[in-house]
């Protein structure tokens, strides 16, 4: 008797443990969110471990679609990227991040945040200051004062547009905070996700370290000029 596809996926996930009904739930799962945290919530880590047992036919079936997984073991997280995607960096992160589709842009102000978390991440990082999973504890004002100081630009001044901002980035598991902090409180803190560095790669911090440094060999010609 000819062997349906089903019959084939049944085989392939029989030494996993996983029934085909599991499989079409991760799956839908990852194409809707594009992410799974495993210590986000109960459900993302049965997932997480479910895609650890079948990891092989659900990359061969992801593959089918030209979709890649990066995961990280370390850490306990995998996300899904977009058919042609690199590892992201910044250049093409503002096509790498999911939020119930495939591709999502990312705005001007979600962009200028995750390079200041990546860059406090890094510096958290040369300090030592990483908690046992791997985050880094901020407050969201010295985020704010971060942003003006690297990138010469504020937060949204709109308490909406800022919580906005920030919801969107916890969407994406690159920050974590309780739902009920105050943003606009200075004693209110988030924490960077490990994954912002995969995220956010070094190519696009060498980028800004350049072009602050152009700015600022502008400036300063500028002000030797007036003399």
């Amino acid at each position: 008797m000819e062997q349906t596809f089903n019959d084939y996926l049944e085989q392939r996930l029989e030494p996993a443990a996983v029934s085909n009904d599991e499989l079409r739930e991760l799956l839908v799962r990852l194409l809707n969110y594009g992410i799974l945290c495993r210590d986000e919530s109960q459900t993302e880590r049965e997932l997480y471990d479910r895609f650890l047992r079948a990891e092989q036919p659900v990359r061969e079936l992801l593959d089918l679609f030209g979709l890649q997984v990066q995961l990280d073991r370390r850490f306990e997280y995998l996300r899904l990227l977009p058919p042609g995607s690199q590892l992201p960096g910044m250049e093409d992160a503002a096509e790498q991040a999911f939020a119930g589709s495939l591709r999502a842009r990312l705005s001007q102000n979600e962009v200028a945040l995750l390079l200041v978390l990546r860059m406090q991440y890094d510096k958290a990082l040369r300090e030592g200051k990483l908690d046992e999973r791997g985050f880094v504890t901020e407050s969201f004002e010295s985020l704010g004062i971060a942003m003006m100081n690297l990138l010469g630009r504020p937060l949204p001044d709109k308490i909406t547009e800022r919580k906005r901002l920030f919801q969107r980035l916890k969407q994406l598991r690159l920050i974590d905070f309780r739902q009920d902090e105050d943003i606009d409180s200075g004693e209110s803190w988030l924490r960077i996700h490990p994954m912002i560095v995969d995220f956010v790669g070094a190519g696009a911090l060498e980028a800004l370290e350049e072009s602050k440094a152009f700015n600022a060999e502008d400036t300063e010609n500028a002000e030797e000029g007036d003399e």
